[in-house]
């Protein structure tokens, strides 16, 4: 039991690991993207910004919707992850600072729960990169992780 527990077979899976954290991430951005394309409309959603007090409120709708729909995208295959996991953090610090911190942490509220986790995950990717099995690594080499400790 203490060798499942204890488990040091980190190493084994690094490279792929990033996929499955690529996979979810990217396709629940590029549905939200999606959804405010489609379902929303961009007027409805530049008018929601525009309630916020964001300025020039349709050109964010349109950036805040491509980075969403096609970060989503990319994220999924692999392609300029960093880059735009980076695009995605912004994405949900605005999201966090302008519309769910008042609202508290619980999703049923209305809150930042999972604003939080998709910071959180896209954070994530910014620092990984995509892992073995992505186009990045395809077309760039699979370079690894950040590796220094911080005890160093």
């Amino acid at each position: 039991m203490s060798n499942f527990l204890f488990c040091d077979c980190g190493a084994k899976w690094q490279g792929i690991a990033p996929l499955f954290l690529r996979l979810a991430t990217g396709a629940i951005f590029a549905m939200h993207g999606y959804q405010k394309l489609n379902e929303m409309g961009v007027e409805q959603f530049a008018g929601f910004l525009d309630s916020l007090g964001v300025p020039a409120a349709m050109f964010f709708a349109w950036v805040v919707i491509t980075v969403e729909l096609i970060g989503g995208i990319a994220l999924i295959i692999g392609v300029l992850t960093r880059f735009l996991s980076i695009l995605l953090c912004i994405d949900m610090l605005v999201a966090f600072f302008l519309v769910h911190l008042e609202k508290g942490f619980y999703l049923s509220n209305g809150g930042y729960e999972f604003v939080m986790i998709l910071f959180a995950s896209a954070l994530a990717l910014s620092m990984t990169g995509a892992g073995a099995l992505s186009l990045d690594s395809l077309f760039c080499g699979n370079k690894k992780p950040l590796q220094k400790s911080f005890a160093e």
